[in-house]
């Protein structure tokens, strides 16, 4: 059976792991940080009581597996992630990779024969929390889609992806070699909803049918810094004026297109940012647009950037823009989303069918092999500490992932 408390007590254990700030209340965990070393190493411990051996991948990706009686068969994969955003939730990603170490453990103390190998991967750097290229850079790495400018994001402190690899006693350039995987059947992830629909229709598990598509950019808006006082209205050239208009617009073409397109500017950087000047330079960062459909998505990128230019040249502005990151939408494989409604049914348990808005590592999966995603309720929104997931939701989640990954791993 799944085991509740342990499941329970291991989410618990993991929250403490954490960089510690008087103003945070919740989890910081970066990738590639001390924390991070410290949260792998009893992950890796769990592995091994689950009857896995252990290993980490050049991209900082940590594995478990578990043979089957066919060694040599491509091995159903479950994974997400164990990375935070800072002051972020404790169930997020968590649940994923401490669901999948529970699966092989029921594996192991049922003594359950499978046939083919399965692993568990808690992958590195899904959030992108540290350095601010988008994320998923470890899925991303399996797939062979991370080039070498990846490794020369910096964070905060100045230090490099590479540099922070090669701390955690890795070998970077071994990325684009070792780091990329060709040999896997199956994918499954288990991840908490981040969003209110379960919550609202009183349902505690969906059954994912796609993952949204997503863009990642940036843009900076110049002006002329001036006098706030002497300089007519009529005279200014004030870049957070223009900025602050196509964020709204982004806002309105994303209304226009309605759901489940969603479009967001996360942060601005204002200079000077002094008081009695007027802003010559606006730096925004963090522009997502998601939608299921990819053409859709990169139309609502097209608009909103023609629109930013028109807003600039009618104020004397000029605008630059920084693509950094788009990734295609994913469709769930209906074999897997029909396995996983018939498990539920079988538990009679109730589910929704329903598409991602938020990213995962399953999105990149997806371009390996099968792929198909589990859903639990949750509250309190997510990247954020009033992010909550009900235990009991948890292991119905648990429950259905372990009953599908085994109909599969038995033949």
């Amino acid at each position: 059976m799944i085991n509740q408390k342990r499941i329970e007590e291991r989410i618990e254990a993991l929250s403490k792991i954490s960089e510690q700030n008087v103003e945070w209340v919740g989890v910081s965990r970066r990738a590639l940080t001390d924390e991070d070393r410290e949260a792998q190493a009893l992950t890796k411990s769990w592995m091994e009581q689950a009857g896995m051996y252990v290993h980490l991948d050049p991209a900082g990706n940590l594995i478990g597996r578990k043979d089957g009686l066919d060694k040599g068969a491509k091995p159903l994969v479950i994974g997400s992630h164990i990375d935070s955003v800072l002051n972020g939730g404790k169930y997020d990603g968590t649940i994923g990779v401490i669901g999948g170490i529970e699966v092989v453990q029921h594996i192991n103390e049922e003594s359950i024969e499978i046939q083919r190998p399965v692993e568990v991967i808690a992958f590195c750097e899904e959030e992108g929390s540290r350095f601010e290229d988008g994320g998923v850079f470890g899925s991303r790495a399996m797939t062979g889609e991370i080039k070498s400018e990846h490794l020369d994001a910096k964070d905060e402190k100045g230090i490099t992806r590479r540099g922070a690899l090669e701390r955690f006693g890795l070998a970077p350039n071994e990325i684009f070699t070792k780091g990329i995987r060709r040999e896997m059947d199956l994918y499954l992830e288990m991840h908490i909803e981040q969003g209110p629909t379960l919550e609202s229709k009183g349902i505690p598990i969906g059954v994912i049918s796609g993952i949204n598509g997503r863009y990642f950019g940036e843009m900076t808006v110049e002006g002329e810094a001036n006098h706030v006082g002497a300089t007519p209205m009529a005279q200014r050239y004030d870049a957070l004026v223009g900025a602050s208009e196509i964020v709204i617009e982004l806002e309105k073409i994303s209304y226009r297109y309605g759901a489940p397109a969603v479009g967001t500017v996360a942060k601005m950087n204002v200079m000077p940012g002094y008081p009695n000047v007027v802003p010559d330079r606006v730096e925004m960062s963090g522009i997502d647009i998601r939608d299921l459909d990819n053409e859709r998505r990169d139309l609502i990128v097209e608009q909103l950037q023609n629109k930013a230019k028109e807003i600039a040249q009618a104020k004397g502005l000029s605008v630059e823009f920084n693509d950094r990151l788009r990734m295609s939408s994913a469709l769930c494989k209906q074999h897997i989303i029909d396995t996983m409604e018939a498990a539920a049914e079988e538990m009679n348990v109730s589910y929704l069918n329903m598409a991602s808005g938020a990213c995962h590592d399953a999105q990149f999966m997806a371009e390996l092999c099968d792929m198909g995603m589990i859903f639990v309720r949750s509250t309190g929104g997510s990247h954020n500490p009033q992010e909550r997931a009900s235990i009991d939701d948890i292991q119905l989640g648990t429950e259905l992932l372990s009953r599908t990954a085994l109909s599969y791993l038995k033949y």
